[in-house]
């Protein structure tokens, strides 16, 4: 399959329909696709052919779409650079895929400008972002007019169209390649879980340099729907394009739907277009998946797990599933079961599959897996076993085939001999009323190895105690499972791009000095 053909199919089938809707800017899908080979032709005549790089440090846009389908049809792959990375990991990125020539916008032409005087193989800057083209640097809008349309190189199959740069945290990051192959059968995936497919419109709020806004990027493109790329996400901002442009589809982490739930303005705006909500990337506490299906009373609501390994998804929690009362209300609490197209299963350390409800690591087997780490093949060892990704999380699956997962293998607290997970105790956190956000660490103790640690950011207006959150936690939880310790702050967690609490920021000042005992 070529990747090319999501643009063409959406082309031929609807023509007029808007594609990209982006700062005052309106482009049909015949003027995508009369836009893209031009860009192509540019890329073309910058030498990009036979699987040269192409990279892009900007926010989300209406350019941005335009480009994920030029690199492919200009013989070209694609690396996309993480918006929040330092200028030392974008070195990285950029050593590692040696990409020739890069694409800015407004946000990062310092960076930018840093980064090809740092690195001879960036030959070119192209300026896609608004207003005047930098000095020294190509501009986006001029290559796209006056150049002849380039021919589809025709890429498909196993070829390499895109790199997602992931981890960072504790090493360096790994190129995640997809090939065409596998987003074209990842894309089918989503298509065929999604309640209806008919006149989609979706607004972006993860970057595009993440598999969670790239995989929506390629749905809705397959389907002819339009995108609104938002630059970040703001909660004013997404009930602004929700309400104004009746979208109907988005992606949004917990810790997303939290603030918009919380926002003061919230019931100002109509959000009632949107149909389909798909959440997922880290752990959704009971109360704020009730909280949410209880005031947006007409979004259908979807739970992905997955990674960008496994082509975005593994299992999903459909909406109809999403049970509050009786004897299948548990499945609240689970991930789902495996999608189409994927196989599931959980892992005992000597290898064996777990019987049901036993605790082991969650493995995945489908056709829309990496193809590995780029130029890393001692990590790609390490996941990919015998065709099943190794992902690292610890979970449960029950006899229906829903999964339950417990934690990343690496956040597990080991505490004198008992392991705790730490989205089980946020779960219950997150049931005291008070609670606005919760995060729970291991963090050093001389007598238990390592205790449990919890951060607690409380709803505006609201205060709670130790005494009193210790309490409501010892009427849900095992004593062993009751934080010892807890933190509390005003500000908002630290999260990743894509909302992802940082864990990693939260627990490395307490172990300065200490060797963790678990991996």
């Amino acid at each position: 399959m070529q990747g090319t053909r999501f643009l063409t199919q959406a082309v031929a089938c609807q023509p007029q329909r808007t594609a990209t809707l982006c700062n005052g800017r309106r482009r049909t899908w015949q003027e995508v696709g009369q836009r893209v080979p031009r860009l192509a032709g540019a890329l073309r005549a910058l030498g990009i052919e036979g699987g040269n790089f192409v990279a892009a440090l900007a926010m989300n846009s209406d350019r941005y779409v335009e480009l994920f389908f030029a690199v492919p049809w200009a013989g070209g792959a694609f690396a996309p650079l993480n918006v929040r990375w330092s200028v030392a990991e974008n070195v990285y990125a950029l050593t590692d895929s040696k990409a020739s020539v890069l694409f800015v916008d407004d946000s990062f032409i310092d960076q930018a400008l840093e980064l090809k005087a740092r690195l001879a193989w960036v030959k070119t800057l192209v300026w896609m972002g608004e207003g005047p083209c930098p000095e020294g640097m190509l501009d986006y809008e001029t290559l796209v007019a006056q150049t002849t349309p380039l021919p589809d190189a025709g890429r498909r199959g196993e070829d390499l169209w895109v790199i997602f740069y992931t981890g960072g945290t504790t090493a360096h990051p790994k190129g995640v390649m997809m090939s065409h192959r596998g987003l074209y059968v990842a894309t089918m995936g989503y298509l065929a879980w999604l309640p209806d497919v008919e006149d989609l419109s979706f607004a972006y709020v993860a970057g595009y340099f993440h598999f969670a806004g790239a995989s929506a990027l390629l749905y809705i493109t397959m389907a002819g729907g339009t995108h609104l790329p938002l630059p970040k996400f703001d909660p004013v901002l997404v009930m602004q394009t929700i309400q104004e442009h009746r979208v109907t589809n988005a992606v949004l982490v917990p810790t997303m739907i939290n603030l918009l739930l919380n926002h003061p303005d919230f019931d100002k705006y109509d959000l009632s277009s949107l149909r389909t909500c798909v959440y997922g990337g880290s752990p959704m506490p009971e109360a704020l998946i009730t909280q949410a299906m209880q005031k947006l009373p007409t979004w259908r609501f979807f739970q992905v797990f997955g990674m960008t390994e496994t082509g975005g998804f593994a299992t999903i929690l459909r909406w109809r599933d999403h049970l509050t009362s009786g004897p299948k209300a548990r499945r609240l609490r689970s991930a789902g079961q495996p999608a189409f197209g994927n196989e599931v299963k959980i892992v005992l350390p000597d290898g064996s599959t777990a019987p049901p409800d036993t605790l082991g690591e969650i493995v995945v087997r489908s056709d829309m897996l990496m193809n590995g780490y780029f130029n890393n093949p001692e990590a790609t060892a390490a996941v990919l076993k015998d065709g099943w990704m190794h992902t690292g999380d610890a979970g449960t699956m029950d006899e229906d085939g829903f999964l339950y997962v417990a934690d990343r293998i690496k956040d597990m607290i080991v505490t004198g001999g008992e392991n705790v997970y730490s989205i089980e105790v946020e779960r219950v956190l997150f049931l005291h009323p008070a609670v606005r956000e919760a995060a729970v660490i291991g963090v050093p103790s001389a007598q238990w190895g390592e205790s449990v640690h919890a951060v607690i950011v409380p709803r505006d207006g609201m205060s709670v105690t130790e005494a009193e959150l210790d309490a409501h936690c010892r009427a849900h939880i095992g004593g062993y499972k009751v934080p010892r310790s807890y933190e509390f702050r005003a500000e908002p967690l630290p999260v990743t791009p894509v909302g992802k609490v940082r864990k990693n920021v939260l627990r490395d000042p307490h172990w300065a000095g200490h060797t963790r005992k678990i991996a």
